[in-house]
């Protein structure tokens, strides 16, 4: 396939690269080796169907911090800077009125203090903020314990962004009998053989309403040590979520996971109660062993035949945040470049026995600093 999108700087039509799997990521990953003058063959019986299309979109490194997972905050701070280029070259809007972190009762007020402690630790923008300063910036809360501002912290709609890469980036349903350079497997939370084991499946469920009063900001609430997220989009839908649950089975929408979401986002916004329930779904997302992303020469791949081989998977919560930052890194590792920091921290090959090493002295990567 041809080139629709090409960069300064790079020579087109150098390789030719088989991406597997066009959600957000995939997509995201295609664009950016497109910019770059490479051909692109991206590959998706179904589009755009999986995580990406019951995906909030917040774009909330702060939000998401944790002790788990402290390595994913400046990653997402890193890509984060990408969005409004990407934003802006897709044509798609970014809600950029900061996040709420919002504590219904006590307990939840201490949960929230530790958050911002490690915010602070982390040197993440936050404000903490007064119960009559929290309802300035959101008349619509209910009385709360507690909360604070996240500024830099804001969301976009994922189906919008797929739906703009689609326009960009031509998917065929399966792969030609063409010989690829590289090939990219971006298929979310199962992995063909033998990389299947790398990642599990992570259930959310997910709610859309209709409100004809909605949050001004993402609220991102605690209810009784319950996490709960309320995203506004400018059309007046509202998206509640999200459930996680590890699980064997195929993802379903469960009558305990939509009581609990509508139960703890009506307590904090309580003027929900008048919104239409438009959607609920249930989507699987690729969770890693140690909750950071896949991204770089899938293990053992180098040892055999066949197209250089890059994983862009386990992004379990974060694929929308990290999309532009994944798409470079991964272009990076198809050009033979690698970042020496987030090529180590996010290799695939990690909980692998030797596989580090072999794939560092096999790719013979040069350094490049992803910014």
């Amino acid at each position: 396939m041809s080139s629709r999108v090409t960069g300064p700087g790079h020579r087109p039509g150098r390789l030719l690269v088989r991406v597997r799997g066009a959600g957000v990521v995939g997509l995201a990953v295609a664009e950016e080796l497109l910019r770059r003058g490479h051909r692109v063959e991206a590959v998706d019986p179904t589009p755009g169907s999986g995580a990406s299309h019951a995906a909030a979109g917040m774009l909330s490194p702060g939000g998401e911090a944790g002790p788990a997972v402290r390595d994913v905050v400046p990653l997402g701070r890193r890509s984060l800077r990408r969005w409004p280029a990407l934003a802006d070259r897709l044509g798609v809007g970014l809600h950029r009125t900061g996040t709420l972190l919002v504590a219904h009762d006590a307990g939840d007020r201490a949960d929230l203090d530790r958050h911002l402690d490690l915010l602070t630790d982390l040197g993440e923008p936050a404000e903490r903020l007064t119960t009559a300063r929290l309802r300035a910036l959101e008349p619509r809360l209910a009385r709360v314990a507690g909360g604070a501002w996240l500024p830099e912290d804001h969301s976009v709609d994922p189906r919008a962004v797929v739906a703009a890469l689609l326009r960009r980036v031509p998917v065929r349903p399966v792969a030609s009998s063409a010989t690829a350079d590289a090939e990219v497997i971006a298929t979310g939370a199962v992995l063909p053989q033998p990389w299947a084991h790398l990642v599990r499946p992570v259930r959310g469920e997910i709610l859309r309403l209709r409100s004809e009063d909605p949050p001004e900001r993402v609220v991102r609430g605690l209810v009784a040590g319950r996490p709960v997220y309320v995203v506004p989009r400018a059309d007046g839908e509202v998206v509640v979520g999200a459930t996680t649950e590890e699980h064997a089975g195929p993802p379903v929408v469960t009558a305990g996971g939509v009581h609990a979401l509508l139960d703890d986002a009506r307590r904090l916004l309580p003027g929900l109660d008048r919104a239409v329930l438009g959607e609920a779904l249930a989507r699987d997302r690729p969770g890693s062993a140690d909750g950071l992303p896949l991204v770089g020469p899938a293990p053992g791949a180098a040892a055999q035949a066949g197209p250089r081989t890059v994983l862009a998977s386990g992004l379990h919560r974060h694929g929308v945040l990290l999309a532009p930052l994944v798409a470079a890194l991964v272009a990076d590792h198809v050009e033979g470049r690698v970042d020496p920091v987030l090529g180590r921290l996010l290799d695939p090959g990690r909980h692998e026995p030797d596989s580090h090493h072999q794939t560092q002295t096999q790719t013979q990567p040069q350094t490049q600093e992803v910014r």
